[in-house]
């Protein structure tokens, strides 16, 4: 039976309703601050927390419902007989039910130049101690934080006079959730004004539902997207979908993909990705040949994928896209018409991403789930250190050749290991990636350049433990070559490089990607 409920929203999102209904059945709605004016507006009769507590509000409402009489009435058994004497000694009335959201503490920190006083005076101490006092007493205290759940228990009060003790427990479940939440996105934001990248002893990670999704990786696992909050501009979570169908968990994961090797790029840039790996990718003059270029680095591996582009699509590029299948396109804008072009495919996912260029945030971290566990790394932000390149051959790269080497090393850098992309005029002609082994992912490599490989250079994750990778890429017409080094054996790579006149460069950064 509720007689008594607390009401104090910031969200107040169909909270007159709810107290009318209650105050129709005879609750006493107690209520403060601007909740209790806009009750009292509706004509709700209200009873203030000062009233409740003999106590008037101090420290510019700071302390408000940090009462007994509050604390009191939410944290009483009810079939504790000796809770319920002191509770008579003490002049405490019983409180059945909390409707309680918290101050916008997530709204004031995604300000722009938001100050430190402004977001920490947004941290509510009240409403979530009077929450999580109810909710530790669901079994006679209804607490309620979604103004979703507003209308099921008015249901089930009309239907019984009472709250069920499932739905009791399950918006206790949600009040702790809720406060979970709350609380890691004030320490997350209070680390972030520290100003420096660190692991704490516990790490607490909070993310929003973005998207529910028709299946996993496969059909028959089941799969949420989930938003983490405040991520920046330029990420997959701030795009806006233009045309087509949702997004699946596939194509997700592929696009991010795609975006983060685009930002490797500066020049106009079209990045094509399927299962993860690039397929393509070229720079061109403008973005409509960086397109052409990007599809003729294998025309047949981009069917069914996924493109990326780090300049306005226009019609003649729209144009050319729309002549092959493709699951997404995401751009940073698109142009009247190219947008119309694109949009006569029903299915295509048309994708707007502002700042698609930006660099990945500073701080971000790399995060893989593992069964029981969680590994966390620093973001890969690193490409190679010019200055510490070390030219171990006795040919030397020419200046295309070193933007070619450059280039590839931005594409091999993305591709998952082991990993050998060839590149020739920054275009790719051949992409080996994920083999157990690193020759046959320069095999893969080779096969896919064909003839074009003939004056080309290849770009490897990580040392070449053998020379056999030299000699394949020797056979192919490989003139240039860029590795990390460090093997014990790289004498020998070294060796055949001299022997087939191809130039090779260490730059003691390696990349792999798992």
């Amino acid at each position: 039976m509720i007689k008594r409920a607390l009401i104090s929203v910031s969200d107040k999102t169909g909270i007159v309703d709810l107290a009318k209904a209650l105050a129709g059945w005879g609750v006493e709605i107690i209520s403060t601050g601007g909740t209790a004016k806009a009750l009292s507006d509706a004509g709700v009769g209200v009873v203030n927390v000062s009233d409740i507590t003999r106590f008037p509000e101090c420290l510019d409402g700071r302390v408000k419902t940090l009462h007994p009489k509050i604390h009191g009435g939410l944290l009483a058994i009810r079939d504790n007989a000796e809770h319920m004497k002191q509770l008579k000694e003490l002049g405490i009335e019983p409180i059945d039910m909390v409707v309680i959201n918290l101050y916008p503490f997530k709204k004031a920190v995604l300000k722009e130049h938001v100050e430190l006083e402004e977001a920490i005076e947004n941290i509510d101490i009240g409403g979530p101690t009077m929450l999580r006092a109810a909710a530790k007493n669901y079994q006679d205290v209804v607490a309620i934080v979604d103004p979703s759940d507003y209308q099921r228990v008015l249901e089930e009060l009309k239907d019984s006079g009472a709250v069920s003790l499932q739905t009791k427990f399950k918006l206790a479940y949600k009040v702790f959730e809720h406060t979970s939440h709350y609380d890691t996105l004030i320490s997350n934001y209070l680390k972030s004004k520290l100003g420096e990248t660190f692991f704490p002893e516990t790490l607490s990670l909070t993310f929003e539902k973005a998207q529910e999704m028709r299946y996993g990786e496969n059909p028959h696992q089941k799969a949420v997207f989930y938003r983490e909050v405040g991520a920046g501009r330029g990420l997959l979570t701030s795009a806006r979908q233009l045309n087509g169908k949702e997004l699946s968990y596939n194509n997700i994961n592929d696009t991010n993909g795609a975006i983060e090797l685009l930002k490797e790029f500066e020049e106009p840039t079209v990045v094509a990705v399927k299962h993860a790996n690039p397929c393509g990718v070229a720079s061109g003059k403008d973005i409509y040949e960086a397109y052409v270029r990007t599809y003729e680095a294998d025309p047949v591996s981009i069917f069914g994928g996924i493109l990326a582009a780090n300049r306005e699509i226009d019609r003649k590029t729209a144009e050319e896209i729309n002549k092959i299948f493709v699951e997404i396109v995401v751009a940073p804008s698109y142009s009247e018409e190219a947008l119309k072009i694109l949009c006569q495919k029903s299915n295509l996912r048309v994708l707007q991403l502002d700042g698609i260029a930006d660099p990945i945030p500073a701080g971000t971290y790399d995060m893989k789930k593992v069964a029981g566990g969680l590994l966390v790394q620093d973001y890969n932000t690193q490409l190679v250190n010019m200055g510490e390149l070390r030219y171990v051959t006795e040919a030397k790269p020419d200046s295309r050749q070193m933007e070619d080497l450059i280039f590839a090393m931005k594409v091999v850098k993305h591709t998952k290991s082991n990993a050998i992309v060839i590149a020739k005029d920054k275009q790719t002609l051949g992409v080996g990636p994920g083999q157990t082994n690193r020759i046959m992912a320069a095999k893969i490599a080779i096969e896919y350049g064909g003839e074009r490989t003939e004056g080309a250079v290849l770009a490897s994750d990580a040392f070449f433990p053998f020379s056999d990778c030299v000699e394949a890429a020797a056979a192919a017409g490989i003139k240039a070559i860029i590795q990390p080094g460090g093997s014990i054996k790289d004498k020998d790579s070294v060796e055949a490089c001299n022997k087939y006149g191809i130039a090779m460069v260490f730059t003691g950064i390696r990349h792999f990607k798992h």
